[in-house]
């Protein structure tokens, strides 16, 4: 068989086979004989009417471009919920454990740094982010809260129209 012949024989194999029939005659019981009640599953195939509509829809080339700008927008917003649940995620996990976080998070930022410059490390000394618990991390993590507080007081005096003194 040639590679050419291929399609055509697996085409006929994809087609949908004819249902099988069965014929089968339902018996009523006769006179003085006990009845039994039966429950049949007579499965009906109909014709969807919308399913028409739809394919005449899909297939029409007037409504592709408005198809494919449907398909970007739902794209552009699961990217949207997707990047608001990562960023939700971030500010959890900075708001439940500060000071943990901030040693993960510069662990994390070394790692990074030496994996960019390839550079090798005391791994161990790392892990344990006892480098980061200096002065300067605590200093640095205080001028944050310190600038976040200020920038709500501010917020906090603008709705109220109170000026700063």
């Amino acid at each position: 068989m040639r590679f050419m012949e291929v399609p055509n024989k697996l085409h006929q194999l994809l087609q949908q086979i004819d249902p099988l029939e069965f014929n089968h005659v339902i018996q009523r019981p006769k006179e003085g004989q006990e009845q039994v009640s039966t429950c049949y599953d007579i499965d009906v195939e109909l014709e969807d009417p919308v399913k028409q509509h739809m394919a005449a829809f899909v297939h029409n080339p007037a409504f592709t471009n408005d198809l494919q700008l449907l398909d970007q927008k739902c794209y552009d917003i699961i990217e949207q919920i997707n990047e608001l649940k990562t960023r939700r995620d971030f500010y959890a996990r900075f708001y439940l454990e500060p000071t943990e976080f901030v040693k993960d998070w510069l662990m994390s930022q070394n790692a990074d740094l030496k994996m960019m410059n390839d550079l090798h490390g005391d791994v161990e000394a790392d892990r344990h982010a006892g480098a980061y618990s200096d002065h300067n991390t605590e200093e640095g993590v205080q001028r944050y809260m310190y600038q976040k507080v200020y920038q709500k007081k501010l917020e906090l005096e603008q709705s109220l129209g109170v000026r700063p003194n």
